[in-house]
């Protein structure tokens, strides 16, 4: 069984908060984009923010439902494969990142576009490849299956 490095890896809600705030500072120092009075940004900001909030508590209690650790350093108990999991192997991450989006809806940042792609590539390299290894590691063909048949994000 290949182990996952031993590098030091932020915990996921610290990489999003990371880059909220940097999406907050740039926004305000350096503004790029519109003034933030349309309207149907802000509902379709606020649509994002709840559809990712409505995700995370929906993978969130299937993880409690089949006794399954949520923190990405431990070892979990169960290979999650219906309810979010059906058509994406990381519904949190996912739902995360439609909070971050939101957010930058909210903020009228075009800065949020510049920074979605750091953003995805520092999550798909610093945390799901790990995690992709413990669960390789551990459910073997059953998670080599599931990955055949479920994308990572969408």
């Amino acid at each position: 069984m290949q182990q996952p490095s031993s590098h030091i890896t932020l915990a996921p809600p610290v990489i999003y908060l990371l880059f909220i705030g940097f999406n907050l500072l740039l926004s305000w120092q350096l503004p790029w984009g519109g003034d933030g009075q349309n309207p149907w940004l802000r509902y379709l900001g606020w649509g994002l923010i709840d559809a990712g909030v409505l995700l995370i508590a929906w993978a969130a209690i299937l993880m409690y439902r089949f006794k399954t650790t949520i923190n990405p350093f431990k070892k979990p108990s169960a290979l999650l494969v219906e309810g979010p999991y059906r058509f994406s192997r990381n519904p949190i991450y996912l739902g995360d990142t439609l909070i971050f989006l939101g957010i930058g809806l909210l903020l009228s940042s075009w800065w949020t576009v510049l920074l979605l792609p750091p953003l995805i590539l520092c999550m798909n390299e610093g945390v799901i490849r790990r995690e992709e290894t413990l669960l390789n590691g551990i459910f073997a063909e059953h998670y080599a299956h599931y990955c055949s048949h479920v994308r990572r994000w969408l």
